[in-house]
């Protein structure tokens, strides 16, 4: 138990946690049930590897537009944490226009440069991927702007302590998503077109049910009519503090997993169908890691804001144990039913076999480094301390993740099997790294308010 200034009950860490916990499940589950769908209504490993090339790339950007919204959550944390709660409401005034506005630039280049960003990026794919891709890309672009809005509204919940609503506004997502997708990939056989027009309605009607409780004054932090004012630079400099150093980050991981995905197409279709489908497993195995993440974000930015330390300290230690308990009970549960998952997507004999051997090492290695690669460096972020995360993490990446796949991968025609073995070797560099700077003092001189 922290014994600063700063005193989170259990009962309030409980109720952050858990549905954090439940909204990532429902945000895994419905990328793994719409894959399902397309290879299951006879498409095959064509429509699944088209889906998850474009999958590829919108993560990158969905880690761009978190990592504005997590800008904005933890200058905002700060807020609550310092009582300067007139400011707050400036702040998620400001975290919404930035978010729109990003996604709205990212939405048109989308467009325009469908087919270029494509051929740029997965030239050498099969061309019945490729026209899958070119389908399900354009029509999931328009959903770029109401999806990071979303993104911006679900971080001001969370830095309140209310992670419920987006649970409430995720359930509403996958319900729409789920069953447009039985709708017009079964009812209408639209294939991979189906799967993203129920993507774009979900997003879309996901943005507004959030905005609406958001214009809600009861709420410590919401919206007004002063966010029609325009851009407040002294806030959007503060957000973009955080959010620009997090934002290059998490895009240059996901570059580094576009240059590792390229790599991948080059060892045929089988290849990056059994990719596809242990990356949507490898987003669930890191839920309660994940979420923890989220929840240290809240945390240990209030804590910063009131300046007490100790506590910042103690909260991280005490999350980061009860990851590890839920995160390794998931895997070896994940490790049991391997089979069982890769069976779900209808995948030719080679892919279900790459897809259960991927799985499973996956699960081994998430047990053991995930949390401190990863969890560890949200309690880093909400100091203010991205400089180290974006330094650490981009060097880890280009040395280990990325040169170490084309080697192992590559020149020493392990397959792709080697992409992942070079992707754990990164994790143990940055979890390493990050253990040192935590048991230091220097991330502790970062705060923004």
């Amino acid at each position: 138990m922290a014994e600063g200034k700063i005193h989170f009950d259990k009962g309030f860490l409980s109720k952050l946690v858990v549905p954090l916990i439940i909204e990532q499940v429902l945000a895994v589950t419905v990328g793994m049930a719409a894959m399902i769908m397309v290879g299951g209504a006879g498409a095959g490993d064509e429509a699944v590897s088209g889906v998850s090339l474009v999958n590829t790339i919108s993560n990158l950007l969905i880690y761009v537009f978190s990592a504005m919204a997590t800008g904005g959550a933890v200058v905002a944390s700060q807020c609550l944490g310092k009582k300067d709660f007139k400011i707050a409401v400036t702040v998620s005034n400001q975290i919404l226009l930035l978010c729109f506005a990003i996604a709205a630039v990212v939405m048109a280049v989308s467009l325009v440069g469908n087919r270029a960003v494509l051929s740029l990026i997965y030239g050498a794919v099969e061309p019945g991927v490729m026209e899958n891709a070119v389908t399900y890309f354009y029509i999931t672009a328009f959903s770029f702007p109401f999806l990071s809005v979303y993104y911006g509204s679900t971080a001001l919940f969370r830095s309140m302590g209310n992670s419920k609503i987006s649970v409430y506004t995720s359930v509403i997502m996958n319900i729409i998503n789920i069953g447009g997708n039985a709708v017009l990939v079964y009812g209408f056989n639209m294939g991979v077109a189906g799967v993203g027009i129920a993507t774009l309605a979900s997003r879309v009607v996901s943005c507004v049910v959030a905005l609406v409780i958001l214009r809600k004054p009861k709420y410590v932090l919401h919206i007004d009519r002063n966010i029609f004012r325009g851009f407040d630079l002294p806030i959007i400099k503060k957000v973009l503090k955080i959010g620009l150093p997090s934002g290059i980050e998490n895009g240059m991981f996901q570059i580094g997993k576009l240059f590792t995905q390229s790599l991948i197409t080059s060892f045929g279709t089988a290849s990056i169908a059994a990719n596809a489908v242990a990356s949507t497993i490898e987003l669930l195995a890191t839920i309660p890691a994940s979420a923890v993440g989220l929840a240290l974000t809240t945390v240990v930015g209030q804590c910063v804001g009131a300046d007490d330390y100790v506590s910042a300290r103690s909260y991280t230690k005490n999350l980061l144990k009860k990851a590890y308990i839920i995160l390794i009970a998931l895997n070896v549960l994940i490790i049991a039913v391997a089979p069982t998952i890769a069976g779900w997507y209808n995948l030719t004999f080679e892919g279900d076999r790459l897809a259960r051997q991927l799985i499973v090492y996956h699960s081994v290695c998430c047990m053991v480094l995930w949390p401190l690669a990863y969890s560890l460096a949200s309690t880093l972020r909400a100091a203010g301390d991205v400089k180290f995360t974006l330094i650490s993490s981009t060097a880890s990446m280009w040395v280990f993740r990325i040169l170490l796949s084309y080697l192992i991968g590559g020149y020493m025609h392990v397959g792709v099997l080697g992409v992942w073995i070079a992707m754990t070797i990164d994790w143990a560099v940055r979890a390493l790294l990050n253990v040192v700077r935590f048991h230091g003092r220097k991330w502790q001189h970062e705060a923004i308010v």
